[in-house]
């Protein structure tokens, strides 16, 4: 593993250790692939600055190391990439405004804020449509997906790659949710839960009875904390290097909606990179997606496990419950599947399909 991933998560396990956590803060993670490939011409010295959500232990950083690693090696040293964590640079939506004009050079948002941008990725929020990871990844790497990175040509944007953001499950301050009635309340207020900025997302909760509110993803914790908002909803991987067990009691999973990633590049700095540069960053960009899914496997069940260990009651949905919740929430479908295009979501449905039976 890169030098700097491991000093990183030394330096994190000995917070928690002398705070007296004990606890190990990453899985047994794969070592990234060897990199190969030939070297690259001498077109210059490039810098690129790359923001990201998430923390310096999530996937999302390491395989983004791992990508700086490619290009360093394979430009020798002519190409740089430093890496930004934590939502330093500002949020998804914020770092994909910088790309546009030019004032950030990379980002690698969930693919639902990036909605705004092209209208078809809303397929990815639509609710229990992918139900393994298997089927997910097959979607990531179909023609209708490549389309959907093609069709960012022109904003400003230039879309590299879908990686793993993961399934999402619920998490709240308030009571354990194993019913579409628990989010809603019934005799008490439905809960008020936090969305990304993504109308699908919105109107899923809205159909469960919660009382969804989009808020940037930096504002999360101290909004949990201080009550804003009673819960939110993440893969484990996020919440629990967020540290969100700590102001949130109760998980379920839910694996309520697949939601990828995309590296993006800023078509200013891409449209000034020699073609040769391009193609390396394209072919670096692959690779480090494949790492990133792996990644993210290893980390998904290893982090329900610690959230439990650190205190969160989480509730495992069963076929039944699961069923409950896909009957609640179909009135999202027939208001979204005709605007994002029935063919595609029809194409989605089937590859979730042949998954199951294969």
């Amino acid at each position: 593993m890169h030098n700097l991933w491991k000093r990183t998560l030394l330096m994190t396990g000995a917070t928690l250790l002398s705070s007296g956590m004990a606890y190990a803060q990453t899985p047994d993670l794969s070592d990234p692939p060897e990199i190969d490939g030939d070297m690259v011409g001498d077109h210059g010295s490039v810098t690129l600055r790359m923001g990201l959500g998430l923390a310096e232990s999530s996937p999302q950083y390491i395989s983004s190391q791992y990508f700086a690693d490619i290009l360093e090696q394979r430009s020798d040293g002519r190409i740089t990439v430093n890496v930004f964590p934590n939502s330093q640079l500002g949020d998804d939506v914020q770092m994909m405004e910088m790309l546009q004009t030019g004032t950030l050079d990379m980002t690698y948002p969930s693919s639902s804020p990036a909605t705004s941008y092209v209208e078809e990725l809303a397929v990815f929020d639509l609710p229990f449509l992918l139900p393994t990871r298997e089927a997910a990844i097959e979607a990531m790497r179909s023609e209708a997906a490549q389309e959907m990175l093609d069709a960012f040509d022109g904003t400003g944007i230039k879309a590299l790659a879908f990686s793993e953001n993961g399934f999402r499950q619920l998490s709240n301050s308030a009571r354990e949710v194993s019913s579409p009635e628990d989010v809603a309340g019934l005799d008490v207020r439905g809960l008020a839960i936090r969305t990304m900025e993504n109308p699908v997302h919105l109107d899923i909760w809205e159909t469960l009875g919660a009382n969804p509110t989009p808020m940037a993803f930096g504002e999360l914790f101290s909004a949990m904390e201080q009550g804003v908002v009673d819960g939110q909803e993440n893969p484990w991987s996020t919440i629990l290097t967020s540290n969100f067990h700590e102001v949130q009691e109760f998980g379920s999973e839910t694996r309520h909606v697949y939601t990828p990633f995309i590296k993006m590049i800023s078509e200013r700095t891409w449209d000034n990179l020699d073609p040769e540069y391009q193609a390396l960053i394209q072919e670096a960009a692959l690779k480090a997606a494949d790492y990133e899914i792996q990644l993210s496997a290893e980390y998904d069940d290893w982090s329900r496990n610690q959230l439990e260990e650190r205190g969160m009651k989480i509730t495992r949905l069963d076929d039944e419950q699961i069923a409950a919740f896909q009957e609640a929430v179909q009135p999202v479908y027939e208001e979204w599947a005709p605007r994002i295009g029935e063919d595609l979501v029809e194409e989605f449905q089937q590859i979730a399909e042949s998954s199951m039976t294969e």
